[in-house]
């Protein structure tokens, strides 16, 4: 039996991985857009559906394991964000999240069989700073293109620690992943070591 990642996220291999982890990756191949369009605003409830459709999705095509499904979602002001399309997205972006509060939810799902097991949403506030131009710009002279694939345009883990003046919730969660819950989880069903 083989434990999947059904994401090509790097920084959730990386966690895994630091956890002592063995995955194999193999992302979902899922339509966001639709799974967005029936699950409307809330954003615990969404990241839940998106994980747990990578999760089955990567499943149904790899019977007998277990698959790990995760996903994160970045809400400033009540407007839901996605990764930014280019550079200059990304500047808009930080522009508008200048001077306020990030709610980043993050969710994962364990399923076997086309079917989910286990799942877990949760979230974490962050608190930007006031964001200058110039900091913008130079911020993404260091950043670019890393942080193209991050929602919320930050790497925690990175120079993304120095948009924010404060940090309230799990710092795994703001990475992308509800970790500690998962290990939980994968320690009940004997995927880890207990």
């Amino acid at each position: 039996m083989t434990l999947i990642l059904a994401s090509g996220s790097s920084i959730r291999l990386a966690m895994l991985g630091a956890a002592g982890v063995a995955v194999t990756v193999d992302p979902a191949d899922i339509d966001e857009t639709a799974v967005k369009a029936v699950h409307g605003g809330d954003d615990p409830a969404l990241a839940l559906a998106l994980a747990e459709a990578k999760a089955i999705e990567t499943s149904r095509r790899s019977l007998q394991n277990w698959v790990i499904g995760g996903d994160s979602l970045v809400s400033v002001d009540g407007r839901r964000f996605d990764k930014p399309t280019g550079r200059d997205d990304a500047v808009a972006h930080l522009r508008f999240f200048s001077g306020k509060k990030m709610r980043l939810t993050s969710a994962a799902a364990l399923a076997k069989d086309g079917r989910v097991d286990w799942s877990q949403a949760a979230q974490a506030t962050l608190h930007i700073r006031l964001l200058s131009d110039d900091f913008i710009h130079t911020y993404l002279e260091a950043e670019w293109p890393a942080v193209s694939y991050c929602v919320g345009v930050f790497r925690l883990e990175g120079r993304g620690v120095t948009l924010f003046s404060r940090v309230e919730g799990d710092y795994f969660t703001i990475l992308g992943m509800p970790l500690l819950p998962l290990l939980g989880a994968l320690r009940d069903r004997g995927l880890v070591a207990a």
